[in-house]
């Protein structure tokens, strides 16, 4: 089993990233591409308001922690769960500071509507890996908020979606280590893709360019 030190750690929220577009995720995470939309305007401001309160409440038998910060030396990624709720249970874990066993729950908030995609799922299952690795825990199952219905989609963490996010955490390590950016592919997510002018998928059908490339050819 590989295990990843902390120099090698990628960013949690960059799954999504992977998840929607590949190449995405390389234009953001390896060129360090980025331009926000309407849509990440969005979605930053529900993060936002999510950890605008206290880091810690407790309501009776539930303690909330916001912008819980969490990481995975299996995984190699390190990132920051929106809300992690901790209920009151007998098969929970003990937590620092208070009385009885406590069972997490991360809670993920997203802007627009539950998505067919995985994509939120294996963000969401990611911070459980990571708080299973952190806590000696296992969490069976999170919750995605989405800011238009305004309520929650319970997510579980079966052992598919796991072997999933394994699978592209892997696949983001390589990717990441060669410094690639894959091909552009058109696809019907590109409409709302923040990068779609920085994509730039008109460069060829071939597609055979990353941006730094083009660029550098343009600029000279």
């Amino acid at each position: 089993m590989t295990m990843y030190t902390e120099d090698n750690y990628l960013q949690l929220s960059g799954i999504q990233h992977y998840a929607f577009c590949p190449r995405q995720w390389a234009l953001i995470h390896i060129e360090e591409q980025w331009d926000e939309s309407y849509l990440t305007a969005g979605g930053r401001i529900l993060h936002q308001k999510a950890h605008s309160s206290q880091a810690v409440e407790k309501r009776g038998d539930l303690i909330i922690f916001r912008g819980l910060k969490v990481y995975s030396s299996e995984l190699g990624i390190s990132g920051e769960c929106d809300v992690v709720e901790f209920y009151s249970s007998n098969d929970g874990i003990p937590l620092n500071g208070y009385n009885g066993l406590w069972r997490p729950y991360p809670v993920e908030y997203k802007r627009g509507k539950a998505k067919l995609e995985d994509c939120d799922r294996l963000q969401l299952c990611a911070q459980a890996v990571c708080l299973e690795e952190m806590l000696c825990v296992r969490i069976e199952t999170g919750a995605l908020f989405y800011g238009e219905p305004r309520r929650r989609e319970v997510v579980k963490f079966t052992a598919e979606l796991r072997d999933k996010l394994k699978a592209i955490v892997e696949d983001m390590h390589k990717l990441y280590e060669q410094k690639y950016t894959p091909k552009a592919v058109k696809r019907e997510g590109c409409r709302s893709c923040s990068l779609k002018d920085l994509c730039l998928p008109k460069l060829g059908a071939a597609n055979e360019t990353s941006v730094l490339e083009y660029l550098e050819m343009h600029l000279k």
